[in-house]
């Protein structure tokens, strides 16, 4: 435990399971730090992510549902197409060269959180340099900057300094769009609910059943705009945007990079898909992304690691007792999620990766707060099974068609610890292309020396 003063204000961090328990599991304590603050002009304040506690258990209640399982079933379409589409990119990368992966899953993972969220393409993975595209990453940049640098949360600094006029103009494109959105959906809701909810007469004669996205829910679940206004539908699908590609690019980021540095760990991960799909290049069912036990708890054990969201902050209502300590009312609290999967008393040798830590009879022993990758408590992440069975297509697409190497050690990455945890340089590997002939095994250093040759030659 350990206490930092920012200015008058106190915050507490902690990184041990018993601690965590006592903040994240207290029903009074679920209101997020002031650090959270710095999303209302682009989230709003009564949003599921940031809103207060009065707010959010009446938000949470009305939007569970569009997390049943059923409901993200019909969106394996899209994993599947966007991940076919990710590694036709990449086939153009298989030579063995050394490139950059991460702009790769980050334009994968916006296509899909757009087209699942509101139902339409931003093409990101063919057009990544798009006003609204732009935008997106821009304002999330603006916006850790405020919550790391201390002189620039001041409202009149940023102001000041040129950030206001810059976060408004960028604003604009992320508001309107999303307006346009929810404008043009609602008019479709509303004429297919004047026609007796029927689809179209295509859709009928096909006897295909419309796929929904989050929004259409949303605006079933608005009740004419009664419970949800158009604002409150707005705020809720850029909180799907952001938080639906960021914290899943860099899961799978990391996914891929720990199995590139451990081989044999890779080729069990083969081994499975192989079990699976035999060699076929059909798309993922929902029954074989349940068989990805193993593929599975290689992402945990990655995201372990790496936790997407490194740190986890709430603000307390009254005073807390947590051990020998008394935290008053009013002070923040941040759980370091990135020390806490550190704890060897929780994970022994903790900076080896061993995906079997989260078998079924190693998981049991641990605290059920030592593992916070989703957070934990009543205000846990929401979309949590959305993004595992997106991680898992996304992987096992990749891992189908490619053995992985990834370039830099663990010791020398180098972490950007923002609102997720981000390689600060990328994520540098190379990519073989499996064939029945080559084995699933790293191949031998004269294949990577040959390798580096013609690259270098190519002026790589």
């Amino acid at each position: 435990m350990m206490r930092v003063w920012i200015g008058m204000s106190p915050l507490v961090i902690i990184s041990g399971a018993r601690q965590a328990e006592v903040v994240l599991n207290n029903t009074k304590h679920l209101d997020k730090s002031h650090q959270y603050d710095f999303f209302h002009p682009w989230l709003g304040t009564t949003g599921l992510f940031i809103s207060k506690t009065s707010d959010w258990h009446t938000r949470k209640k009305l939007l569970t549902p569009a997390f049943h399982l059923k409901v993200l079933e019909q969106f394996v379409d899209v994993f599947n197409i966007q991940s076919n589409k990710l590694v036709s990119k990449l086939k153009k990368e298989a030579d063995g060269c050394v490139f950059d992966i991460f702009p790769y899953i980050t334009n994968c993972t916006l296509d899909i959180i757009c087209e699942t969220a509101m139902g339409c393409s931003v093409n990101a993975q063919d057009n990544p340099e798009s006003d609204y595209i732009m935008a997106i990453h821009r304002i999330q940049h603006l916006i850790q900057q405020r919550m790391i640098v201390l002189w620039m949360q001041p409202d009149f600094i940023f102001r000041l300094l040129g950030y206001a006029r810059e976060q408004e103009e960028l604003l604009k494109t992320l508001h309107s769009f999303t307006r346009n959105i929810v404008k043009a959906r609602r008019k479709l809701y509303e004429q297919q609910k004047q026609q007796g909810g029927a689809g179209s007469d295509d859709e009928q004669h096909l006897g295909k059943k419309q796929r929904l996205a989050f929004l259409d829910l949303l605006l079933e679940y608005s009740e004419g705009g009664t419970v949800l206004t158009d604002e409150d539908i707005r705020e809720e699908v850029d909180l799907f945007v952001f938080a639906g590609h960021d914290t899943t690019t860099v899961a799978i980021n990391w996914c891929l990079y720990v199995l590139g540095r451990h081989p044999e760990i890779q080729a069990r991960v083969h081994a499975e898909l192989d079990s699976i799909f035999e060699g076929t290049d059909r798309p993922a069912t929902m029954d074989d992304i349940r068989q990805m036990k193993y593929t599975e708890n290689c992402i945990k054990e990655a995201l372990r690691l790496f936790p997407s969201v490194p740190y986890v902050g709430r603000q307390l209502s009254e005073d807390i007792n947590i051990g020998k300590y008394r935290i008053p009312a009013g002070a923040s609290v941040m759980v370091f999620t990135y020390a806490l999967h550190r704890d060897p008393e929780q994970f022994p040798d903790p900076e080896v990766f061993d995906p079997d830590r989260f078998l079924p009879e190693n998981a049991s022993k641990r605290h059920p707060f030592a593992y916070n990758a989703f957070s934990a408590g009543p205000r846990n992440c929401i979309g949590q099974k959305f993004g595992m069975i997106e991680e898992k297509v996304m992987v096992s697409s990749v891992l189908r068609k490619f053995r992985i190497e990834s370039i830099t050690p663990m010791k020398k990455l180098k972490l950007l610890s923002e609102i997720v945890l981000r390689p600060k340089d990328g994520n540098h590997v190379r990519l073989f292309p499996r064939t029945a002939e080559s084995p699933t095994s790293a191949r031998g250093s004269n294949s990577v020396q040959d390798n580096n040759t013609r690259c270098q030659g190519e002026g790589s």
